[in-house]
C-alpha cells in the first residue's frame, strides 16, 4: 500500500523555483529519505506534503486521501527547528499538544505515557523543557508529533546540530517505529544518516529528483571504485585541470571531476581494475605530476550526487551560500 504519493509537484517563490516537478511514491512501513544540499527543495516539498505550504500545482495523496484535513489526520510533522515552550514541563507540553489534536480527554494520559516510554523520556517528563539538552528537546518534539498516532511521520533534518550519541539514539527509535508499521519520510543532508536508515532514497538538487532507488541501487549505477587524488594539499585549479586532462586518456576512467571543496582534488570513477592505482600513478609520473595523496574507496551517496551533478553535496551547499550572499549584496546596493 502506498503511504505517500506525490506527482509533478511544483512550487515557486517569485522567480525562485523551489520545487520543480517532483514525483515520488512511498510504500507503507518504509523509511524514505530525501537527500540533498541545503536549498535543494527538501523542506518545501515536505511543507507542501504536510499542507503547511500550498503548492502551485501537482497531486499530493497520503494514505489514499487528498483533502487537507484528512491528510493532516494521517501525518505527524517534526520541523527542523524545535518548537517548545520553555516554561512548560515535558508532560505539560504534551498535554497541551494533545488538546490541539483534539484527542479525547480519557485517552490523553495513556497517550502521553506511551510516547514518553517510547522515547525514554519518563525520567525527564516533569522537568521544565527549557532545561533539556538538545537531544532531549528533539526527542520531546518527536513525542509531540506521535501523540495522535499518525500513519506517516515526516521529519525535516531531525538530527541537525545533535551530538553523535543523540543522533544514534534517534536512529534506533526510527528503526523501531518502522518495525511497528509507521511510515517515515526523512530529509537530511547527512549522507551517513540516509545511508544507515533509508529503505529508498530520492536525491534532490535544485528542486528536481536527480536519482531515486535503494542506496545499493544508486551506488551500483555509479560503477567502479572512486579514486581521489590530491596534487598538493591545496592545489591550484589549473594544476588539477592539467592532471584531469592527462588522466582522461586512461581507458579505465569512467568519469573525472575536480572537487574545489577538497582543495581542488581530482575525483575519478574507474572500472573495476586491480591495477587502477598503479596505472594512474604511472601516467602522472610520466608527465612529472607529483601526487600529495591518493585514496581508493567504494562509491557513496555523495558519489551518486557527484556523478549526477558534477559536484559534491558540500560543493553545492557552498555554491548555494555564495549565491545567497551575492543576492543579499545586490539588494543592499
Amino acid at each position: 500500500m502506498q503511504a505517500v504519493r506525490i506527482e509533478n509537484l511544483k512550487k515557486a517563490y517569485g522567480e525562485t523555483v523551489a520545487v520543480d516537478g517532483i514525483s515520488l511514491n512511498v510504500t507503507q512501513g518504509q523509511i524514505y529519505g530525501l537527500l540533498g544540499p541545503n536549498g535543494a527543495g527538501k523542506t518545501t516539498t515536505m511543507r507542501c506534503l504536510c499542507t503547511l505550504t500550498a503548492p502551485d500545482s501537482g497531486l499530493i495523496e497520503v494514505a489514499g486521501v487528498r483533502e487537507v484535513r484528512a491528510i493532516r489526520n494521517q501525518l505527524g510533522y517534526v520541523a527542523q527547528e524545535v518548537a517548545l515552550d520553555k516554561v512548560l514541563t515535558g508532560r505539560e507540553l504534551l498535554a497541551f499538544q494533545a488538546a490541539l489534536y483534539h484527542i479525547p480527554p480519557r485517552q490523553i494520559r495513556d497517550r502521553i505515557d506511551s510516547v514518553l516510554d517510547l522515547l525514554q523520556l519518563e525520567p525527564y517528563a516533569d522537568k521544565l523543557s527549557g532545561t533539556y539538552s538538545g537531544g532531549l528537546k528533539k526527542r520531546l518534539d518527536l513525542a509531540a508529533g506521535l501523540l495522535h498516532q499518525p500513519s506517516v511521520l515526516v521529519l525535516d533534518e531531525p538530527t541537525v546540530g545533535l551530538d553523535i550519541q543523540s543522533r544514534i539514539a534517534i536512529w534506533e527509535f526510527l528503526r523501531k517505529l518502522r518495525a511497528s508499521g509507521v511510515t517515515v519520510l526523512i530529509s537530511s543532508h547527512y549522507l551517513e544518516e540516509i545511508d544507515a536508515l533509508a529503505d529508498r532514497v530520492a536525491i534532490i538538487d535544485r528542486g528536481k529528483i536527480i536519482a531515486e532507488g535503494t542506496t545499493n541501487e544508486l551506488k551500483a549505477k555509479v560503477g567502479g571504485d572512486r579514486i581521489t587524488i590530491r596534487i598538493r594539499e591545496f592545489a591550484e585549479r589549473h594544476e588539477a585541470e592539467h592532471a584531469q586532462k592527462i588522466l582522461q586518456q586512461l581507458p579505465i576512467v569512467q568519469s573525472i571531476t575536480i572537487n574545489s571543496a577538497q582543495g581542488n582534488a581530482v575525483n575519478l570513477f574507474v572500472t573495476p581494475d586491480a591495477n587502477a592505482i598503479s596505472e594512474i600513478q604511472n601516467m602522472l609520473a610520466a608527465v612529472d605530476i607529483s601526487v600529495f595523496s591518493l585514496s581508493q574507496s567504494r562509491p557513496s551517496l555523495d558519489d551518486v550526487f557527484l556523478a549526477a551533478t558534477g559536484q559534491t553535496i558540500l560543493d553545492a551547499e557552498i555554491a548555494q551560500s555564495e549565491t545567497i550572499a551575492a543576492t543579499k549584496g545586490k539588494k543592499k546596493r
